[in-house]
């Protein structure tokens, strides 16, 4: 079993990272096109240079928890955070415990 306050971070971590995800999608978006505009020739490079910089700075001002790539998936059992399968959103030694044990449909343990 997990520390319980090492489960309670993610929580935390993922709950910032819902409130902040709309702020972050806009401001990434408008720099994407502000890029795009800079790239292409005849455009004035030191208006949008301007505007880039504040774009990046309004974005270096999101707390570092509210990134999602800060998240950690875990067991959904026992909170572990290694050996995670997407699939089942278990930890290896429950995916191996609950094979054995016939709980997950289509899946056996090897034995040959």
């Amino acid at each position: 079993m997990a520390k319980t306050s090492m489960i309670e971070r993610e929580k935390k971590r993922s709950k910032m990272a819902s409130q902040y995800r709309e702020k972050i999608l806009e401001t990434k978006e408008k720099l994407r096109n502000l890029y795009h505009e800079a790239s292409q020739s005849g455009s004035n490079f030191d208006t949008i240079y301007d505007q880039i910089e504040k774009l990046q700075e309004n974005l270096q001002r999101v707390p570092r928890n509210a990134h999602v790539t800060r998240g950690r998936r875990r067991c959904q059992l026992t909170g572990r955070s290694r050996g995670v399968y997407r699939k089942f959103g278990l930890c290896k030694s429950k995916v191996r415990e609950f094979a054995m044990l016939g709980w997950i449909p289509g899946l056996r343990k090897a034995s040959w």
